[in-house]
Order: structure tokens, then C-alpha cells, then sequence
């Protein structure tokens, strides 16, 4: 369950429409009615979240997943997929009933990030970055509007929606673009309108900048890749500031930037990531 909470603490990128993009509102979830089918921990925590959406999507008893991660193939080579295809079947609380006629369909395309904020780049939509700086968020951006929301009315696109006898003319289409962001060590928050700032989970840092007074009395824990996406809790193996940067190091050297949890002294626990660069 902690990956499914963490999940629905996650905030989107931006609210309402930006950069020609509408976002999904999730709905209310009541976890408390809620029992998730296992999901596995080895594949790709992208794979995992599309997991958690697609149950609690479901889960609604709003919206229906029709599909989701259709492959779309030219000549035997895939050149895309479409994430979600969703149809609302909206409740009318004020008629306590559902639609009753005029099927609404939406292809929803999903993302998770985690990105940290560089406020050196001058631009706020261009200041998040991977934590391995292989990644940035207008890139990501740009390829969701204008490269995978388009292949819904490929010819492709067309002949998979075909066997769901849905036409693509009758989709409106939408992006749950969610995202984890962390501020460099010591400082305030960058301004990054027209972004969310509400996504501010952590911190980054840079390795000389970890081994300091700063961190010394604090206990440490390098979460798993499918644990990024947990709210940090105490019920981990600890371990103390000197064994953690030979751990570090190590994943340093591959040039991966790990995610670590930070207990301080007063028992506060804070996330963020350690860069190599």
C-alpha cells in the first residue's frame, strides 16, 4: 500500500491547461475501500505506475479503462503506444445516476517524473532536470503533445481504436503528468511558474556538499527504485553518514545519482538525491 499512497500524494506538473496540454483531475479515492492487486517490483517503476493508475482508475467508479498500453506497429516495427483509453461514465450527484446516453472516451497519456530544480538555467520550465541530468521535463513535455497524443490519429492509431469500435474523432485526449521535484540543499525554493510548485518533495545535493557537518549525526537509507515513490518512513535499516558514502561512491562511479533518506538528529525524515556531477 505504500506505493499506492505515495502515488496519490504525488501532485501533477501543472493544473488545468498548460503548454497545450489539458491535465486528467483524478478523482477523490477512498483508500479505505481500496485493495490493490499485488504489483510486481521487477519491472520498471514506469511500468509499476501504470499499475497503480490503471486499479485506480478503476477503483472510481467513474471511468472504466477500455485499454491501456496498446502498441501501435508499422510494418511489424512498433513506433508507439497509447497509454489509456478510458471512457467517463459520469455520475450526476445531483440526479444520483450515472450518464445514461453519449459515451465519452479519453486517451489519456501518463507520466511520472522525479526532476530536480537547477536554478541556474534562467528559464522556469527549463530548470528541471533528471537527477542524472538525462532527462528534462520540456523534452518530456514536448514529445507527449506533439509526438504520442498525435499517434491516436496515425493510421495506426485508427486500426487499433477500431477493434474497441471507437472512433479517434470522439476521444478527447489529456496528459496525468506527475512529478516529484527537489530544491538544491540550503536554499529556497526556486520560483517555476507556470509549473506546480506543490511537487517539491525534497532536496538535491552535491557530494562535497553531503560530506559535511550538515549530515554527519544523521542516519541514512538508499531506497530501491520501486521505493522512490514511498512517503519516507522510519521502518528501514539505517546506517550511518561514513557507510553511506562508500555506498554512494559506488553508485557515483556508474554515474547514478542515488535517492536517499535522511533522518536527522531531532528525528525529522527528509528525501532527496545525491548527484555526481
Amino acid at each position: 500500500m505504500k506505493h499506492i499512497l505515495g502515488f496519490l500524494k504525488t501532485q501533477p506538473l501543472w493544473k488545468n491547461e498548460q503548454f497545450g496540454l489539458r491535465q486528467f483531475k483524478m478523482p477523490d479515492i477512498d483508500i479505505h475501500t481500496f485493495y490493490p492487486a499485488p504489483i510486481p517490483t521487477n519491472i520498471r517503476l514506469g511500468h509499476q505506475v501504470e499499475h497503480i493508475y490503471k486499479q485506480l482508475l478503476n477503483h472510481t467508479g467513474r471511468y472504466d479503462v477500455i485499454a491501456h498500453n496498446i502498441q501501435l506497429k508499422k510494418e511489424k516495427k512498433t513506433i508507439g503506444e497509447i497509454d489509456f483509453i478510458v471512457e467517463d461514465c459520469h455520475f450526476d450527484a445531483a440526479q444520483n445516476k450515472f450518464r445514461e446516453s453519449g459515451k465519452k472516451f479519453i486517451h489519456i497519456e501518463l507520466t511520472y517524473k522525479f526532476y530536480i530544480i537547477d536554478p541556474i538555467i534562467s528559464e522556469p520550465i527549463h530548470r528541471l532536470i533528471g537527477p542524472n541530468r538525462k532527462d528534462m521535463f520540456f523534452t518530456t513535455m514536448e514529445k507527449t503533445r506533439d509526438r504520442q497524443l498525435p499517434l491516436l490519429f496515425s493510421l495506426e492509431g485508427k486500426e487499433a481504436l477500431s477493434s474497441y469500435s471507437i472512433n479517434p474523432n470522439d476521444i478527447e485526449q489529456q496528459t496525468y503528468f506527475l512529478g516529484q521535484l527537489y530544491t538544491p540543499y540550503g536554499m529556497a525554493a526556486p520560483s517555476i511558474p507556470p509549473l506546480n510548485a506543490g511537487c517539491i518533495e525534497g532536496f538535491w545535493v552535491t557530494m562535497k556538499e553531503f560530506d559535511s557537518a550538515n549530515f554527519y549525526k544523521s542516519v541514512f537509507y538508499i531506497p530501491h527504485k520501486h521505493e522512490w515513490l514511498h512517503i519516507p518512513h522510519g521502518d528501514v535499516a539505517w546506517g550511518s553518514h561514513i557507510n553511506i558514502l562508500m555506498d554512494i561512491n559506488m553508485l557515483h562511479i556508474n554515474k547514478n545519482a542515488p535517492m536517499i533518506w535522511v533522518k536527522h538528529p531531532n528525528g525529522t525524515i527528509e528525501k532527496g538525491f545525491v548527484v555526481w556531477w
